[in-house]
């Protein structure tokens, strides 16, 4: 097997989850550690040091809440990343100049109008488990509600609002965009999410 990964790189390529975790890594001079609210200072203190660990230089790293961070610490921190990429290695610099990034794949699905709040977030979470699915994101109508609900997922945990008023008269479908890894079952993932799979 180590005679065969050796002539044929590809075979190395088989978690790109992990591999895009090390390319961002080897790149970074700042990291954002976003969602800090979901943990306690331990484990807070802990993914840190992980990051740390992985990092072939030293990072600063930003704690924020809900994505929100000053630009100031954002922009002009005088990185000059442009200057330094041979020391910074990816997994996706091939020795011919190009890599095949077919590893996630997204597609768009139509819901229609869902009864409840409730039921259409529970419907979410379980299509998420069932298939694996990375991310979803996007809008759908709910009965009774004049609002359009704004819903973003990574695997199974979920937010949501509604985010503006829908158009007397508008169509109440909805649509949403799922992302995962290559593979995905798209039929069933749409079946699920129009209600036909829903446990």
């Amino acid at each position: 097997m180590e005679a065969q990964r050796a002539e044929d790189p590809s075979l190395d390529h088989d978690n790109p989850l992990a591999e895009v975790f090390e390319d961002q890594i080897n790149a970074a001079d700042l990291v954002v550690l976003n969602k800090t609210d979901l943990l306690d200072a331990a484990q807070l203190d802990a993914v840190e040091q992980d990051i740390r660990s992985h990092a072939p230089r030293p990072v600063q790293i930003v704690r924020a809440t809900e994505g929100k961070v000053d630009p100031a610490v954002l922009l002009g921190i005088g990185a000059a990343a442009e200057s330094d990429l041979a020391a910074r290695p990816s997994h996706h610099d091939a020795e011919d100049g190009e890599h095949e990034h077919d590893d996630f794949e997204s597609f768009v699905v139509v819901v229609p109008e869902q009864p409840t709040l409730d039921q259409f977030l529970t419907l979410l979470q379980n299509t998420a488990r069932s298939f694996d699915v990375l991310r979803m994101k996007g809008f759908a109508a709910v009965a009774g509600k004049p609002m359009r609900l704004a819903v973003q997922g990574v695997g199974s945990r979920f937010r949501h609002e509604f985010d503006r008023p829908l158009s007397a008269g508008a169509e109440r479908t909805g649509r949403i965009v799922v992302i995962g890894q290559k593979g995905l079952d798209a039929s069933a993932i749409a079946s699920a999410l129009a209600g036909h799979l829903a446990t």
